[in-house]
């Protein structure tokens, strides 16, 4: 017999579970399906156990400024670890918990805890049962990238999938992939006395576009910890551990972190039986105002689309599809990009990057952190922020930074880009003393004198 629903949803992550909200407000025919452990990656394995481990990491390094402060007693301070990741795991569990609140009071009726796997174009089947859908959203999430080549020394690979499980730290690891979870992880460790190699094949760290800003990162991080840039990192059992070896430089550690990024959770969803477009990375071909798959019934979000894999993005794109699974179809803007890494100086990147812009269109507004009182203050003064405006008219395009607060310096900016505003429109607004917004006010001051708008810019408003 077939269950006959108006959306099936696949996959309880966050963009299924925000699909699920705008689904929800117009029909009680639904069928939400996830074969796995329920709770989001962010909450589970991802964005909330980081951050904690980031928290506690940063306590105990704040240790090394005391003395400059007056205040005694740093040498005698010590982490224990296993409470520590206790720490981290009674977080961890506080935060799935608050996921699970949507689906621990769904039925069985519309919670099918199983696989799914397309048997043509409305038709699923999942633990046996046909389900048929008027529409159905592919919210599938990823799973962690290891390298076939690295099979070999599997027991001692570890991913975000595992280390937030640990009892205790090695005493040593390699952290292969230095995008925004491997930096900010292998940064945790490092403060926690794990003795940590961070490598990468390309030059950058958290996919930067702009060398002033990856340099500074590199430079200030890698005084932490070294990092390894610009060569493959090669695996080896050894007999004290695994031997990880990159370009002329090797290292043996007891465990590696695989941070290589992940793959969307496709291959057993026998997309092979839909009449869809799969475009050349394995991806079913999409517009991403609509979410949806070509011409068909079927739409995608989150991390399984492969596109911008961040919470907030898989929950703009999750409410998208829930609202065109029961509506017209309609078009919706997408956000202005923000990325943020949580490492000590913060990494972000908000809108367009210099790898986008023709540089010979854009004033670069730049501001270097050594002499900003609020930071020097914080004893977090070693940084930078650029930021992207059109020369022409002073339209803010985009930003890219390592500084401190740049997680929030970065909302300000996605804020103001959004809304289309310029830099003389920023200079406008209130900036108050002494706060690290000033550097800000100071690189949109950098960006103003490069513009070709010839009359003065007056930073006050008329009634």
């Amino acid at each position: 017999m077939t269950k006959e629903v108006d959306v099936a949803i696949i996959g309880a992550g966050s963009a299924g579970l925000f699909a699920l909200s705008q689904v929800r407000k117009k029909t009680d025919s639904y069928v939400l399906i996830d074969g796995g452990e329920l709770g989001t990656t962010c909450a589970r394995v991802g964005c909330m156990p980081s951050k904690v481990l980031i928290q506690v990491a940063e306590d105990f390094h704040r240790r090394k400024i005391f003395e400059r402060e007056g205040i005694e007693g740093a040498e005698a301070l010590r982490v224990d670890i296993p409470e520590a990741m206790e720490h981290v795991q009674d977080l961890r569990d506080t935060f799935v918990d608050r996921t699970l609140g949507t689906t621990d009071n769904m039925d069985a009726a519309h919670l099918l805890e199983g696989y799914a796997k397309f048997i043509s174009q409305d038709t699923l089947e999942v633990n046996g049962e046909e389900i048929r859908a008027k529409k159905i959203i592919i919210a599938t999430g990823s799973t962690p990238v290891i390298p076939a080549a690295w099979q070999s020394c599997a027991e001692n690979i570890l991913t975000t999938d595992e280390i937030f499980e640990l009892e205790d730290l090695p005493a040593s690891m390699a952290v292969v992939g230095l995008g925004s979870i491997g930096l900010e992880i292998g940064q945790a460790l490092s403060r926690l006395g794990v003795a940590v190699t961070g490598i990468d094949q390309v030059e950058s760290v958290a996919k930067l576009a702009d060398s002033v800003v990856s340099d500074l990162a590199v430079d200030a991080i890698g005084k932490e910890f070294p990092l390894w840039l610009g060569s493959v990192a090669n695996l080896e059992m050894h007999e004290e551990g695994v031997k990880v070896s990159s370009g002329d430089r090797s290292v043996v550690v007891e465990k590696v972190l695989a941070s290589l990024g992940r793959r969307p959770n496709l291959d057993k969803l026998g997309l092979e039986n839909l009449s869809i477009e799969i475009g050349d990375r394995g991806i079913p071909v999409y517009d991403p105002h609509t979410m949806r798959l070509g011409d068909s019934s079927i739409f995608i979000a989150g991390d399984v689309n492969a596109d911008r894999a961040l919470l907030h993005e898989a929950g703009h794109e999750g409410r998208v599809a829930g609202y065109n699974a029961v509506h017209e179809i309609t078009a919706f803007k997408r956000k202005t990009f923000l990325g943020i890494t949580f490492c000590d100086p913060n990494i972000a990147t908000v809108g367009a990057q210099l790898d986008e812009l023709n540089v010979a269109d854009i004033a670069i507004g730049e501001i270097q952190f050594g002499p900003v009182g609020r930071a020097l203050i914080m004893a977090k003064n070693r940084g930078v922020l650029r930021v992207y405006a059109n020369k022409t008219d002073g339209r803010l395009l985009g930003a890219a930074m390592a500084c401190v607060k740049a997680e929030n310096l970065a909302h300000l900016l996605a804020w103001s880009i959004q809304q289309g505003l310029s830099v003389q429109d920023l200079l406008k607004m209130p900036f108050y003393h002494p706060v690290i917004e000033e550097a800000l006010q100071a690189a949109l001051y950098n960006a103003l004198g490069q513009l070709d708008i010839k009359e003065e810019v007056v930073e006050l408003e008329k009634l």
